[in-house]
């Protein structure tokens, strides 16, 4: 059985998630060190921290996480140079002070699969965000953990990527349209405000509609 805790942190208000599947956990997107989230991990086997991206607002945490639990941090290779540059991660500029450097232990691709318990949860590549992004799918429990990619009513903002704004916002629309073609309903839990579904998304996020999709 899988359980999902979310716990809301940082100025920027970030959502930060604890999957429980058979006694082992995985914390996404720890967005700063919090005594909170430290409190509720106490005595919890954590495997793994999982990584939507490399913004400052979802990984900040992520030293302290590992000092605590020896959790394993995993990130897709296009985002893994964020984790040490507090310049790439725009941590320097929103937070100051020296960014930790953090260690990725699993470099993640699409299509990979990391197995919690019994969760299976299947990396999907979702770049525009950032060159990074990912969204990561669970398919039997019908959950899609989007980052900043998929919001309710709206897409994650695409000129933070590095690249050009253009090419990061028809990235972003090919991401998009690549999570509205699963088969079936979701909920999808995103990096930021309220939880959504798929299938609502589909039908009114203008972002995800064929016919009106742009950005721009």
């Amino acid at each position: 059985m899988l359980t999902v805790k979310k716990i809301i942190l940082g100025e920027i208000e970030t959502n930060t998630y604890v999957l429980e599947s058979d006694a082992v956990c995985a914390v996404i997107d720890p967005a700063i060190e919090s005594r909170e989230l430290s409190d509720f991990l106490k005595g919890k086997s954590v495997k793994y921290i999982l990584l939507t991206h490399g913004h400052f607002d979802h990984i900040a945490g992520v030293d302290s996480i590992v000092r605590e639990t020896g959790a394993k941090v995993c990130i897709h290779t296009l985002d893994n140079e964020m984790l040490c540059d507090g310049n790439k991660s725009l941590y320097n500029s929103n937070l100051g002070g020296i960014q930790p450097h953090i260690k990725a232990d699993m470099l993640l691709n699409d299509g990979d699969e990391i197995t919690l318990g019994e969760t299976v949860i299947r990396v999907m590549h979702t770049p525009g965000h950032t060159n990074g992004s990912v969204c990561y799918i669970l398919q039997n429990e019908r959950i899609i953990f989007s980052g900043d990619t998929l919001f309710r009513l709206t897409a994650g903002r695409t000129d933070l990527a590095g690249i050009e704004p253009i090419i990061a916002g028809r990235n972003e629309l090919k991401s998009l349209q690549k999570i509205a073609n699963l088969a079936g309903d979701f909920r999808v839990l995103p990096g930021h405000n309220e939880e959504t579904t798929l299938q609502f998304e589909r039908e009114n996020n203008k972002y995800m509609r064929k016919k009106y999709a742009s950005f721009g």
